[in-house]
Formats: C-alpha cells, structure tokens, sequence
C-alpha cells in the first residue's frame, strides 16, 4: 500500500545513497527532496512542511543527533526515520529518546525494506 503524494525530505551526505532512496521513493509515487547536511534539512522543514525525514547521523555541518534535538525542541512532529552505519545500541536508544520513529543500518538493510518501514511509520 503506497501512501501516493506524500513529501519525504532526505538528508544524507552520501550521494549514492541519497539519490538511490529518492529514485525509489520517487517510483513508489512520493515527492521527494533531497539535502546533504542537517543544517539545510532544518533550514528548508522551517518553510516546507513534509511527511516524514530520513536522516542520516554522520553529516557534515550539523549531524543527525542535532538534528532530531532541535526539531524536538521546536515541537516538530514530523517523524522521522533514522538511517546510519552506526549501529551501536547507545545510538540507536539515543535517536530514539530523541523521538526517531525507527532506525535501520543503511549496510545491511535494502532499500526496499526502507519504503516498507516508510510506507508502515505514515499508515501508523
């Protein structure tokens, strides 16, 4: 079940990956944007409302963990997935004391297992 028309923001510095995620969100029928540093993903969540973040943790500028603090300090709800190759157990309970929705290791989860977990997190 594809949630048709909803706007996914994601921000990740590697290029690669970041334009694989959108080409497949793009094709499962969302609208994507794409950024490469938590400043420009919260500079543009600032003006542009969207349905759900994809976030790596390790970014240039402002990381991931930075990212999730401030748009809980701004009473943001956009839920957000967290995407890294981090796989520590102390960073996974952090994003998610931050109020990540979910976390997955970009290395050992295809990406059709991401739209899934997207497609589950927005019908939740």
């Amino acid at each position: 079940m594809a949630l048709k028309g909803r706007k996914i923001l994601v921000a990740d510095d590697e290029r690669p990956m970041a334009k694989a995620l959108e080409l497949k969100f793009t094709k499962e029928g969302f609208t994507v944007k794409t950024v490469s540093n938590g400043r420009e993903a919260l500079d543009i969540m600032k003006k542009e409302k969207f349905d759900l973040l994809l976030l790596d943790l390790m970014m240039p500028r402002v990381d991931g963990f930075a990212v999730l603090a401030e748009l809980k300090d701004r009473g943001d709800r956009t839920p957000v997935i967290v995407s890294s190759n981090l796989s520590q157990e102390e960073d996974i309970r952090r994003v998610k004391e931050l109020g990540a929705k979910d976390y997955f290791v970009k290395s050992d989860t295809p990406i059709s297992k991401v739209v899934d977990n997207v497609n589950k997190v927005l019908s939740g």
